[in-house]
């Protein structure tokens, strides 16, 4: 799952591709490095952040979705707007990625339902301008688990397939360094949820803080941790550096599987 952050606020991109045309041309670029979902979102969620209007939302991603519908692949509307994902899918997207697990806008979920497409449920503590606030868990893995399995329940008891949710922990998103590593390390008691388990750890700040470097520099630790996430049994890799990824991922399925060739990771259950 390829970013494609149309903000000016984003903690490792924000403002290089609030231009419709760069942002579609990034989405264009991050296709042909092999990303099989293009994910357009029009509003930062890093931490300390605040909200933006559906307006202003939708003036964002509207041009963007549109001009990457054409390249074939799997469009998702980052947002947790009934609003701007209604509008999204009608230009195409096929994929609602709400942060909030349909806690923001309940109504999003009854949309879901109704377009019959996929959607990604992830765990926040919070919002994004109190997660990072003194973040405590009982134990981080079974709390975040147990409210995805609450979040899935309530988005089949409003008419969602199962087969089309997916799941994400939310790494970073009110977790210290500590949580996040937990998670990573038993990340298969998420999966054994039975779902598919995104994971989103792309130049995030606990990797430059075990590696002490910048945000744009942090493409072969977002490797690693994706790798170490594959093995323990997520499937969709939300990343800003498509490249570099896929090929460790490559390199691990097939390692994995103790072959070569071996079938590319499945990435996404998403239809259109």
């Amino acid at each position: 799952m390829g970013v494609v952050n149309v903000t000016p606020d984003s903690f490792s991109d924000g403002g290089r591709f609030l231009d419709p045309t760069a942002a579609v041309a990034h989405g264009e670029r991050l296709a042909a490095e092999g990303a099989h979902i293009l994910d357009v979102g029009g509003e930062s969620t890093r931490p300390g952040s605040a909200g933006v209007p559906a307006d202003e939302e939708l003036r964002r991603v509207l041009p963007v979705v549109e001009g990457l519908a054409a390249t074939g692949k799997a469009i998702s509307i980052d947002t947790s707007k009934t609003e701007v994902a209604t509008a999204a899918l009608d230009a195409g997207a096929v994929l609602v990625n709400d942060v909030t697990a349909f806690r923001g806008d309940p109504g999003l979920a009854g949309l879901v339902a109704a377009r019959g497409v996929d959607c990604c449920l992830m765990h926040m503590l919070g919002t994004p301008r109190t997660m990072q606030d003194d973040p405590r868990y009982d134990d981080v893995v079974s709390d975040v688990k147990a409210f995805l399995e609450q979040r899935l329940a309530f988005a089949v008891g409003e008419g969602v397939a199962e087969e089309r949710v997916m799941l994400d922990p939310g790494i970073g998103f009110g977790k210290t360094v500590d949580h996040n590593l937990e998670l990573l390390a038993r990340l298969d008691e998420i999966a054994a949820l039975g779902r598919p388990v995104v994971v989103g750890v792309s130049r995030k700040s606990f990797l430059g803080r075990i590696t002490g470097r910048e945000a744009a520099e942090r493409a072969v630790a977002t490797a690693a941790a994706n790798v170490l996430a594959l093995e323990r049994g997520a499937s969709v890799f939300r990343v800003h550096d498509v490249a570099e990824t896929r090929d460790a991922l490559a390199v691990a399925a097939a390692t994995l599987a103790g072959r070569w060739p071996v079938t590319t990771p499945r990435t996404t259950t998403t239809t259109t």
